[in-house]
């Protein structure tokens, strides 16, 4: 019988012929750890006796949650993880280099990898072929002391996509959509497998969007088979000679199928408190703006700072609404400034921050205050998420988020294209 990719890439990193719902000891090619969860991870593995890690070359740590540190227990944290990284050998990413997901998929992840991290947006790394997931800060460390973990083969859901996008309409606005239609908890330990024209014409940054996203459904992990696209995008960064093609076979068995049509499909928002809370935009009714967010590992790279920039080149932000940019790496943020995005956001009057998680995360840099609603090109809207249970967060695409910002209320981006 056939298998999904999910089934093909750990029967590979077992050694065994695996279908869904079997159990097996995987092997791991990469693991990350960030400074919110990594911290407990480095203190399970003394707790648990394992003195070193046996792939320092696999594991990546990134300072990238609190960038720069906003408290000294948070800076605290930030040593236990530099002397993790200086002790075993690991890479290490500092303050301002950028999101763990931005960087995993620029510098390390290829397809056919088995990649864990403690952070639930490591699904990110599908979109090249990979099966990566999050998991706890224990199995983590596990999987760095012991090179391997222990999966359930997840059933996968297909998703069929066809059609065009239209002018104005994103793959975030897909996902959104995509989100809306399953719910949070709709596939829960599945994998979501993407595929059809749709999905295939698209760039790996608006791949990138749609894995990341797809843990806010319950998955698993959201897959993406690999092909040119992978292959170009893996030469940018260097790393040609990692691509392999990672295929599902034509008589895989799945759990489900699911069959879109992204010819009609409008912008979508996500409303609080909960990510599947979604509707069309001319469904979401008049919403003021008080802060702008365009960043995180959903939408911070340079395709998402060019239609900012497009939208709000020669305008000026609504008076009311504080804009904030935050690129997802270093490598974005030297880009946006040769391209001159950067001048164009600050005329704007928009704030552009540290590249890392910036306000989403809701530590510092932009925590809302009471009854204050933001509009987030984010992944996560739930109630507290930007530092403040009295606040409100809209999740919608860069376009939607750079409308808003020049009307102060939520607002359709298609007018601008």
């Amino acid at each position: 019988m056939g298998k999904t990719i999910s089934e093909k890439i750990l029967s590979e990193h077992s050694g065994k012929d695996l279908k869904a719902d079997d159990f097996a000891i995987v092997k791991v090619d990469l693991c990350l750890l960030q400074d919110g969860t990594g911290p407990l991870a480095v203190r399970q593995l003394d707790k648990l006796g394992i003195k070193e890690v046996v792939n320092p070359q696999g594991i990546a740590v990134f300072l990238d949650h609190a960038a720069p540190s906003p408290r000294k227990e948070l800076s605290n944290d930030h040593i236990t993880l530099r002397n993790f990284a200086r002790k075993t050998g690991c890479y290490l990413f500092e303050i301002g280099e950028g999101v763990c997901h931005q960087i995993m998929s620029e510098l390390f992840t290829s397809p056919g990898d088995v990649l864990v991290g403690a952070d639930s947006h490591t699904c990110t790394g599908g979109a090249l072929g990979a099966f990566a997931t999050g998991m706890g800060s224990t199995d983590v460390a596990v999987a760095m002391g012991l090179g391997k973990t222990w999966f359930r083969v997840p059933k996968t859901i297909k998703v069929s996509v066809t059609g065009k996008f239209q002018p104005g309409v994103f793959a975030k606005d897909f996902i959104l959509f995509l989100i809306g239609t399953l719910g949070a908890e709709g596939a829960t330990y599945k994998a979501l497998e993407f595929t059809g024209d749709a999905m295939e014409s698209l760039s790996m940054p608006e791949r990138l969007v749609i894995s990341n996203m797809a843990v806010e459904a319950g998955a698993k992990a959201g897959i993406f088979a690999s092909d040119k696209v992978t292959k170009s995008y893996l030469k940018q960064h260097g790393r040609e000679d990692k691509f392999k093609p990672v295929l599902p076979d034509k008589d895989a068995k799945y759990d489900r199928e699911i069959n879109i049509e992204v010819d009609k499909l409008v912008p979508m928002v996500s409303m609080p408190h909960t990510v599947d809370n979604t509707k069309p935009i001319d469904k979401a009714g008049e919403v003021k703006v008080h802060q702008v967010f365009i960043g995180s590992c959903t939408n911070g790279r340079i395709e998402d700072l060019r239609i900012a920039a497009e939208i709000w080149k020669g305008k000026k932000r609504d008076p009311d609404t504080r804009v904030i940019v935050t690129p997802a790496s270093k490598e974005v943020y030297l880009q946006a400034a040769k391209e001159g995005l950067v001048e164009i956001f600050i005329d704007f009057g928009a704030t552009v921050t540290t590249p890392g998680c910036g306000a989403c995360v809701g530590v510092h840099g932009g925590i809302l205050g009471d009854g204050e609603n933001c509009v987030s090109t984010s992944n996560r809207n739930f109630l507290g998420r930007m530092g403040n249970p009295k606040g409100f967060v809209y999740l919608v695409s860069p376009a939607t988020a750079a409308a808003s910002a020049i009307k102060g209320e939520l607002t359709d981006p298609r007018e601008y294209f």
